[in-house]
């Protein structure tokens, strides 16, 4: 069994760079233009992709990505259209494909349900910002059928004991919020991300990916100095809302670290 985004990461850091992830919600502003955007930010340097599931109580997202999944749930997104998503997106470009959900939709859906129908999809995984390891052996018995990714959060708060649990139960990468707070883009990504990359190495961490507040080619560049991966969603979501998949594909490119 081996990890899609893993595999990639590994084929990165042997070019010396770290992986973009591009996050996007499905559904916005429509569920055919967010299948082009996500190919978008593929063609123009996006390494990993991390593809929101709208849900009515986002707890960790900030406005702009609150607004963009309220807007297509408004418009009517179903479950199913995550799965077809995923299939369209992977038919065409190569990245691994990462669901970010909340875990109620697949509790809903059925755990092992969800599992076999992303892995038919060509899904790569979930990033699940809600559930904690310990609480997570329905989906890993899962995850570990279909072959699939589970990534978990770590934040700044956690105890070494709880990062060390997260980083034993994750394949993929570790989730490694930046900030204590919400999605947005950030002048500053916090100095409490690399303090925290450094733990989840030191309990044995391979594979971590920063996000919550990277805005600028430089600050991507600034964590991956120190982290194998680092996440952009807000910015991506608001260059869609305001240019469409145009605007988005160019954004990437602006991101796109250089290879060393």
């Amino acid at each position: 069994m081996s990890s899609q985004v893993e595999t990639v990461i590994e084929s990165l850091k042997a070019q010396g760079r770290g992986a973009l992830i591009g996050y996007l919600p499905i559904g916005f502003p429509s569920l055919a233009e967010s299948i082009e955007a996500a190919v978008a930010l593929v063609e123009n340097g996006v390494d990993i992709l991390e593809l929101g599931v709208p849900y009515s109580d986002p707890v960790m997202d900030g406005l702009v990505i609150q607004e963009a999944t309220q807007k297509a749930l408004e418009d009517g997104f179903r479950l199913s259209d995550a799965f077809t998503a995923v299939r369209e997106i992977t038919a065409r470009v190569n990245a691994p494909v990462l669901l970010m959900t909340y875990y109620n939709p697949v509790l809903q859906y059925g755990v092992e349900a969800f599992a076999k129908d992303l892995a038919a999809a060509g899904g790569a995984g979930l990033i699940t910002p809600d559930l904690i390891p310990d609480e997570a052996h329905q989906w890993i018995a899962a995850a570990e059928k279909y072959d699939l990714d589970r990534v978990f959060l770590a934040a700044p708060s956690s105890t070494d004991e709880r990062l060390a649990q997260a980083v034993k139960l994750c394949r993929g990468f570790v989730y490694a919020v930046s900030t204590m707070g919400i999605t947005g883009a950030r002048a500053d990504v916090d100095s409490a991300a690399h303090t925290l990359v450094d733990r989840l190495h030191k309990v044995g961490a391979k594979y971590v990916g920063v996000g919550v507040g990277i805005s600028s080619r430089a600050q991507v560049a600034e964590v991956l100095t120190y982290a194998e991966g680092a996440i952009v969603g807000s910015l991506l979501v608001k260059a869609l809302s305001d240019g469409g998949v145009e605007a988005v594909g160019r954004c990437a490119a602006d991101l796109a670290p250089a290879s060393s």
